[in-house]
């Protein structure tokens, strides 16, 4: 990894007023096909410099928004503080959004038996891994959608092996007044530095907690600038040494971890992505339409606008459309 001096994010023309009278959120991506622009995907993304300062800032980077599968640190750094000694891949796994690889499901399994937990324990949703190549080889072995396949089952069996451990219902690890719950709730809140204005829940059952744009960067800047030994520095750690549990051998998070040692990146669902550098900047950004397949493109974008070049960068950035089965065209960056 090597840096140049940061670009700037230059203002875009204002944006038209929708129709309700709020600005309609600026173009952040475009999906080109043989040469035309056949869509755009819209959102907001805010750039944090080192001393923590707002450096850039496109669309709404105020109002809250779900960030999804990014707030999974804060409920790892829960877990600790709840007194559950867990370190290394099964930290990283309490943290995840995992691919479903076997490596993957297998420490979910020991990690359940070594708190007298079992599948059935696990309150997520039966679903088939979030690999799609995975998802295939699961389908063609004979097997069914299942809780432990669920790309979130790391972090429902830390939960539950926290719960245990204090002597907390199991039955109700989930439920927004539970100790635990109450424990991550206080984590997000010191953080970001904001109050949660909305509580709804996610995909996987869990609390979801809205913050800002602005917010959630700072969180993940907060993680990585954490005092060593501390839960949010013991978790952040424990992501950027084992990315391939955070979330797979072909997921963009993992490439970006393992290339620029000391960055800790996690995507959400909705096309939510949060990263901070080993130097404290910090970057959030959310695509309305929820359209993840813009995560790469723009990610590449922004990193190399503070500063980045490297490799992954082009790896991140290539998100190719296909026509007959050939490349006719790309999902890129618009801004």
């Amino acid at each position: 990894m090597t840096s140049s001096s940061p670009t700037p994010i230059p203002e875009q023309a204002p944006a038209p007023e929708a129709s309700a009278g709020a600005p309609v959120p600026p173009v952040l991506a475009e999906v080109v096909r043989s040469g035309f622009v056949e869509g755009r995907h819209r959102g907001s993304l805010v750039v944090l410099a080192a001393d923590g300062s707002v450096e850039s800032a496109l669309g709404d980077v105020a109002a809250p928004v779900f960030p999804r599968s990014t707030n999974k640190p804060m409920q790892a750094a829960a877990v600790l503080r709840a007194g559950l000694e867990l370190s290394g891949e099964r930290l990283a796994l309490a943290a995840a959004s995992h691919s479903g690889e076997s490596f993957h499901l297998d420490l979910v399994r020991t990690m359940l038996a070594e708190h007298g937990l079992t599948p059935d324990h696990l309150q997520t949703p039966p679903d088939l891994p979030l690999d799609p190549e995975e998802a295939e080889s699961y389908l063609a072995s004979g097997r069914v959608r299942d809780r432990l396949a669920m790309n979130c089952s790391g972090k429902h069996t830390a939960m539950l092996a926290a719960a245990a451990r204090n002597g907390w219902p199991l039955a109700s690890y989930l439920d927004q007044d539970h100790p635990l719950q109450q424990l991550v709730a206080e984590g997000v809140r010191a953080a970001s530095g904001e109050e949660v204005a909305h509580v709804g829940t996610d995909g996987c059952g869990a609390p979801l907690l809205s913050l800002s744009l602005t917010g959630l960067a700072r969180a993940f800047r907060h993680f990585v600038l954490a005092d060593p030994g501390t839960p949010e520095r013991r978790v952040a750690d424990a992501m950027r040494a084992h990315p391939e549990y955070v979330a797979g051998t072909r997921r963009p998070d993992t490439w970006l971890m393992q290339a620029l040692p000391g960055t800790l990146s996690k995507m959400g669902a909705e096309a939510v992505q949060a990263v901070a550098l080993p130097d404290g900047r910090a970057l959030a950004f959310k695509i309305d339409d929820g359209a993840t397949r813009t995560l790469g493109p723009i990610l590449a974008r922004l990193l190399r606008r503070m500063g980045v070049d490297s490799p992954v960068l082009a790896r991140l950035e290539d998100a190719p459309l296909l026509g007959g089965g050939v490349r006719v065209g790309e999902i890129r960056a618009a801004f």
